[in-house]
């Protein structure tokens, strides 16, 4: 049986850190909540995603995929059709990526209200 070590994302070398940053990552929690919902063609995920580049959807994706968050699915097809949904361990993702993104738009009035304050102090 193998000992799995104590993951900890505040210790500077844990691995775990870089799952942390991912998921941290803007566009990340955006596609994933994108993606929640049903299976999406790159267009169509980047026409829900506004303000994302092709180049950065694309990296993202790449990225999601490899961490196992994403699934691609090509179709060998002319035109070629690609979709791209969530995984099991990316629907564990999605539930709190959600929560965090209503937060945000609950909030929002209050975060601004707090910086129009701090930046009347300076």
């Amino acid at each position: 049986m193998s000992q799995h070590p104590d993951f900890n994302v505040m210790t500077a070398t844990c691995p775990s850190r870089t799952s942390l940053a991912r998921i941290a990552n803007k566009w990340t929690a955006m596609i994933v909540i994108a993606l929640g919902k049903e299976r999406l063609r790159f267009g169509d995920l980047r026409a829900t995603v506004q303000g994302i580049s092709g180049k950065v959807l694309t990296e993202t994706l790449r990225d999601l995929e490899r961490d196992g968050l994403v699934a691609r699915h090509a179709y060998a097809e002319m035109p070629p059709r690609v979709e791209y949904e969530l995984t099991p361990l990316g629907r564990t993702l999605h539930t709190p990526l959600l929560a965090l993104g209503a937060w945000a738009e609950t909030n929002i009035e209050l975060v601004m209200a707090a910086r129009e304050a701090y930046d009347a102090q300076s």
